[in-house]
């Protein structure tokens, strides 16, 4: 038997079924008639988003990193929510103006832009976070072009990273920003050339649960913007301070203490350094407003035994949710949060593990599971599928296509 991570706060049982904000999810997957399925709740995310503002400086922004979930009717919501959007390219930006964002609360990262893509994103008045010397000079001409002021920050590839994140996004040599020795030259190039330049964007990390190092980065990333204004000899109009917030996906996992985080937070933006007097400041997070928001129900088609194991094979699978099968940046493979849906209450009686419909031993959903005895027929539940599921999977694998989503 393996253990299972642990099923977010908001879920309960209605009648025995998996609920959230008092709908049953059986309900959900009879009148959608189809599965699989990707179930959003509204009250989930707006509970979410209270949370962390309550906890968070008044005046620090918070921005959604639209790539952990980019589902329109998702957008639309969150844009009644948080500060602004950080998008990570053109087809984003798409998205997120057939949502109804107002570009000038949009700001644009990633490494690879192209130069249609910086064209619309300049033709709008989104903010770019520009990660390299090449990508500010292919933006001046395109501006200048256009005839369109730049809105420009300059992403900085910092010194340092997140300790204890899933994914480390700075220190040493990198693919996103411009090492930080070299940003003041860039800063001074960009003023001199007329842009309207909008500070820095540092993001040294992702999926940290650690307050102690969320806590430190910031006060380092803090610490950063304000040397390379010195040395820049302009302050920066905003400063992106990243986010990396994580969620408990597996066993053992315990939430980040965004109140600990917050009042940090609070007190180093209090004393901030006269270079950054007059500075606004942000963070970006995506997983951690959405990620918990989302389940996906896949429905049982068999049961079988082999050697002695129980198998459940569901009409879903890794095409759909590649992040809890283990095969999206996962060393070791660990279960995420299941239940059995229709069975939410039942008591868990036998070791079962969750299996796609591919043709591939990789599609495994969850492993060796202590789970209520599931048949043919029974809804499968996955948490934690409100961030990097959809999107993030290969829908179109072996020709199985994309799951519906729908927002509560």
């Amino acid at each position: 038997m393996k253990p299972t991570g642990p099923i977010p706060q908001g879920y309960d049982a209605l009648d025995g079924v998996l609920a959230v904000g008092g709908v049953k999810l059986t309900e959900v997957a009879e009148q959608t008639g189809e599965t699989p399925l990707f179930v959003y709740s509204r009250a989930l995310l707006t509970r979410k988003f209270n949370d962390l503002r309550a906890a968070m400086p008044a005046k620090l922004a918070i921005h959604y990193a639209m790539k952990a979930n980019p589902f329109g009717p998702l957008l639309e919501h969150m844009n009644g929510l948080v500060d602004g959007f950080d998008i990570a390219s053109g087809g984003e930006l798409e998205l997120a103006l057939a949502a109804g964002v107002d570009p000038a609360r949009i700001s644009f990262a990633g490494p690879g832009k192209r130069d249609r893509e910086l064209e619309a994103a300049i033709a709008v008045g989104v903010t770019l976070n520009c990660e390299s010397e090449g990508e500010a000079e292919r933006a001046l001409a395109i501006a200048q072009r256009l005839g369109k002021p730049l809105k420009i920050a300059i992403r900085v590839n910092p010194g340092f990273d997140l300790k204890g994140s899933g994914m480390k996004m700075g220190g040493g040599a990198k693919q996103f920003g411009i090492d930080e020795e070299r940003v003041p030259a860039l800063v001074r190039r960009l003023i001199a050339a007329g842009a309207d330049w909008r500070g820095f964007h540092i993001y040294a990390g992702s999926q940290a649960l650690k307050a102690e190092a969320l806590i430190e980065t910031q006060s380092r990333t803090i610490a950063l913007a304000a040397r390379l204004a010195d040395e820049a000899g302009a302050s920066p109009p905003h400063v992106n301070l990243g986010g990396g917030y994580g969620i408990p996906y597996f066993p053992g996992d315990v939430a980040v203490d965004v109140d600990a985080v917050g009042a940090a937070l609070r007190a180093e933006l209090a004393s901030v350094p006269d270079a950054l007097a007059d500075t606004r400041f942000a963070i970006e997070l995506g997983r951690y407003l959405v990620g918990e928001s989302g389940v996906y129900l896949t429905r049982i088609v068999d049961r079988k035994e082999s050697h002695g194991e129980v198998f459940l094979i569901t009409d879903g699978g890794l095409h759909h949710q590649l992040a809890a099968s283990g095969n999206f940046g996962t060393v070791i493979r660990r279960n995420y949060p299941v239940a059995i849906a229709s069975r939410f209450a039942a008591p868990a009686d036998e070791v079962q593990s969750v299996v796609g419909c591919l043709c591939t031993p990789l599609d495994r959903l969850s492993d060796s599971a202590m789970l209520p005895r599931a048949e043919v027929g029974d809804l499968v539940a996955i948490f934690c599928a409100g961030a990097y599921g959809a999107s993030a999977s290969p829908a179109r694998f072996l020709g199985q296509g994309p799951a519906r989503e729908i927002l509560l």
